[in-house]
């Protein structure tokens, strides 16, 4: 038998295996509808070939090709004697996954390969995702379920009415709010919801009008902004709104947005972009200085994640998730809000914008909701939801003071007496000098001096 024989044999051996391997059985005939009449044709050529191998008169020895035939069928192959032969394998099934292209790989097993089948199907990896809804949550945590729902109450008992005006953000003068805000909501009509949404306005606004907007103007002096970005160039110059409204960003609400409903692939692309986006972002700023461990009548932190998974809506809506006022209402503690270019009502909240059919709201009695007692505008918190709350934890080298001194402890550590003299430095005794100021140095024996240790008495 030649070499080039054999090297083919092998060749053949091994694509056996790794078929078998991908479909888990040995019975290749069953799974690939090979046909018993070209194994023998196949066997014929191999002992014609075997036996003149060098012969020029004599076809080439030929090997099995494994073909995977997708919807059509293939045109057959001539061989260099003139006759014509189809390949060794065929099959008129059609792949809907990637199982039979995994071998080789790590993704052996695509059903735990949720990118591999997002490709495959176009459903995203978030859809696999569990509880994601505010009903089902923290099932498996009572303690956080019971704030939740105590926050719940508490908040819609302090909420105020409605309030609502329809007004022209493009000309409309924020000051004559008359009131200022401790939570404030933008949601501005970006072009970029009309390229990847659909979502057709009246007005697009580019964001230098954004950042033109007046919002110090109804800002408290601790307050905290929110603002709906998109997922482009928007986090950049969200940033940059931030920092001339005079916040500072301290986080980055991303909203996942899910596909159960309508998987697929989506056709909607930005120009320059790489992948498909399935997220959106919402920037939140502080103003003032506002901390956890002190402010705690004004924020609770940490009582929701910083994750919202929910459905897309329908191509062309302009919705966005109800989560997120869920989120600020639980974290801030101000009853002050603000919803800039809002299309909804919501109880707590007044909403400006064009998008509103009418208008009811008024200055004064806005203003008489949170200015009748001093700390009106604040929700105010129970016992039970205090206790319940994440609280700030307590610095590790935080350590309890010591008397008398950084190293002396009660009284230093003075040669010349007891330790315990009432200037906590040299002992009993010792004469304020030098070295009476700290328990840092060690004395000299008799007061006449100090010098650090490991010091010569030649460059002391």
């Amino acid at each position: 038998m030649s070499d080039s024989l054999k090297e083919m044999r092998e060749r053949s051996k091994k694509r056996k295996q790794l078929l078998a391997q991908v479909y888990g059985t040995n019975n290749l005939k069953t799974i690939l509808k090979t046909h018993d009449d070209d194994d023998v044709k196949l066997t014929a050529k191999k002992e014609k070939s075997s036996e003149s191998p060098f012969d020029s008169s004599s076809s080439s020895p030929s090997v099995p090709s494994i073909s995977l035939q997708f919807n059509k069928q293939r045109s057959p192959d001539v061989g260099p004697s003139g006759e014509g032969y189809k390949d060794d394998f065929e099959t008129d099934e059609v792949y809907t996954d990637s199982s039979a292209f995994l071998k080789g790989t790590q993704s052996a097993n695509p059903h735990n390969d949720y990118c591999q089948h997002f490709v495959d199907t176009g459903e995203r990896p978030q859809n696999f995702i569990r509880d994601v809804g505010l009903a089902n949550r923290f099932e498996e945590y009572p303690k956080l379920r019971e704030l939740i729902r105590l926050k719940d109450e508490l908040i819609e008992k302090t909420n105020g009415p409605p309030m609502y005006l329809q007004a022209d953000l493009e000309y409309f003068d924020l000051r004559n709010l008359k009131c200022k805000f401790d939570v404030i909501l933008l949601e501005p009509p970006l072009e970029e919801y009309q390229r990847t949404q659909g979502a057709v306005f009246e007005k697009y606004w580019d964001w230098d009008e954004i950042e033109a907007l007046d919002i110090p103007a109804v800002a408290a002096q601790r307050s905290f902004l929110w603002i709906w970005c998109g997922n482009a160039e928007g986090l950049e110059r969200g940033r940059l709104c931030l920092k001339r409204w005079g916040f500072r960003r301290c986080e980055d609400i991303c909203w996942i947005k899910t596909n159960l409903k309508n998987p697929g692939h989506n056709k909607n692309l930005e120009p320059n972009a790489i992948f498909q986006r399935t997220k959106e972002h919402c920037l939140m700023g502080i103003k003032g200085t506002v901390k956890r461990s002190t402010d705690g009548d004004f924020i609770h932190a940490n009582v929701d994640i910083d994750l919202i998974i929910e459905e897309e809506p329908e191509y062309g809506s302009k919705d966005k998730p109800v989560e997120i006022f869920h989120i600020i209402e639980h974290f801030c503690l101000g009853r002050r809000r603000l919803h800039l270019f809002g299309r909804n009502i919501r109880s707590g909240w007044l909403a400006v914008g064009p998008g509103l059919p009418s208008s009811n709201f008024d200055a004064d009695t806005y203003k008489s909701y949170y200015e009748s007692q001093p700390d009106a505008y604040l929700t105010g918190c129970s016992e039970e939801i205090e206790r319940l709350r994440p609280k700030s934890p307590t610095p590790k080298n935080k350590q309890a003071p010591q008397q008398g001194g950084e190293r002396g402890g009660r009284g230093g550590r003075g040669r010349g007496g007891s330790g315990r003299g009432p200037q906590g430095t040299g002992g009993q005794g010792a004469p304020q000098g030098r070295g009476a100021i700290s328990g840092r140095f060690r004395g000299s024996g008799r007061g006449g001096g100090f010098k650090m240790r490991g010091m010569r008495d030649d460059i002391r």
